[in-house]
């Protein structure tokens, strides 16, 4: 039987379906925060906009489940005279998937709808066919003018999005834009709405941190591990699932949706910390995969372990397709491992527990 209820799979589809572009997560935040307050005792919010729901505040060790708010994103970055926009990017967008693709343009007076606009295949010649880049990737909004377009409130810095929503596949598979990774902002709600329908009583305090701006380098992350200082981090966040088309798995490993977290291997993954996480899995028959990371993962599990004098972190990912498009999917069936793999670690993890190697 699913973990999931009716009420959270309206929550995530709300939570998806609103913007939340890197350096403009308010309105998503709000959304979480709403949904989270019944199963906490208090929340923090920092200047920059990360939101933490705090349980048993007052325990003196401290334990952090987090993921990151932010999506991808566009600015507007110069206005032609005719009225078309041309753009940079706000994280990690992929020009390659611009093209005829629909973007909500965000304004002081409302949302502005547009375009990518590209010339058709038959009228491209052998000069002109390019592929799309940032120097030729336009947005038209039905303006003929700089002027026209500068009085619907759009202007240089307006920040910009893909109008693709949340739909599901075969029952099986989410799929959106955003999943990363607002995706994981869902699945850190769901453990404390389970810690809290299933009363139970943790003997640390718990942080579920969403976090701002990791899209940008993390920073977001950065900030609250120095404000918290917390004994432990466990982050979610997503991988590739290297299984679909135009992976190599010898440099990506072999990782697929459908088959369970991915628990990754690296120097800012401490050991111990891991060893507990793998047997509470096995413990709980959740099967998961295992992945490895050179140097740094890549995800706020770096901001957290290098944050103050260390925090002991790990990372528990969901793998995911087409990473940084519109049409990012999941697993229904990861989602709510990843969900129980949380859980059933928080419950299993004693107060006061010292991962340190060498004592």
């Amino acid at each position: 039987m699913s973990i999931l209820t009716e009420q959270s799979t309206a929550f995530l589809t709300r939570y998806l379906n609103n913007p939340s572009p890197t350096g403009f997560e308010s309105s998503g935040q709000q959304l979480w925060l709403d949904y989270i307050k019944p199963y906490i005792d208090t929340y923090i919010t920092d200047t920059y906009g990360t939101v933490v729901g705090v349980i048993n505040p007052d325990a003196p060790y401290k334990v952090v489940i987090e993921a990151h708010a932010d999506e991808i994103s566009w600015f507007v970055n110069y206005i032609t005279k005719e009225g078309y926009i041309y753009v940079r990017r706000n994280g990690g967008s992929d020009h390659m998937i611009a093209p005829s693709k629909r973007v909500h343009i965000h304004t002081d007076k409302g949302i502005v709808k547009g375009v990518f606009g590209w010339p058709a295949i038959h009228v491209r010649d052998e000069e002109n066919d390019k592929a799309p880049s940032l120097k030729n990737i336009f947005i038209d909004i039905g303006c003929s003018s700089k002027e026209e377009v500068e009085a619907l409130g759009v202007h240089v810095g307006s920040v910009i999005t893909f109008e693709d929503e949340l739909i599901t596949l075969n029952q099986k598979y989410y799929c959106g834009r955003a999943l990363d990774n607002r995706i994981g902002g869902f699945m850190i709600a769901e453990v404390a709405r389970l810690l809290s329908e299933n009363k139970q009583q943790l003997p640390f305090c718990l942080y579920i941190v969403n976090a701002v701006q990791e899209e940008i380098g993390l920073r977001g992350a950065e900030m609250i591990a120095h404000r918290l200082k917390p004994d432990v981090a466990i982050i979610t966040d997503v991988c590739h699932d290297t299984n679909a088309p135009m992976y190599n798995k010898i440099t990506s490993g072999d990782l697929s949706c459908g088959k369970g977290p991915v628990l990754t291997y690296g120097p800012a993954v401490q050991n111990n910390l891991l060893r507990m996480i793998i047997q509470t899995a096995e413990d709980k028959s959740i099967p998961f995969q295992r992945a490895s990371a050179s140097r740094a993962t890549g995800t706020d599990t770096d901001a957290f372990a290098y944050s103050n004098a260390g925090v002991c972190a790990a990372l528990i990912s969901l793998p995911l397709k087409y990473m940084h498009t519109t049409v990012e999917t999941v697993a229904i069936s990861d989602v709510e491992q990843v969900i129980q793999l949380m859980y059933a670690f928080l419950l299993q993890l004693p107060a006061g527990h010292d991962f340190r190697y060498i004592k």
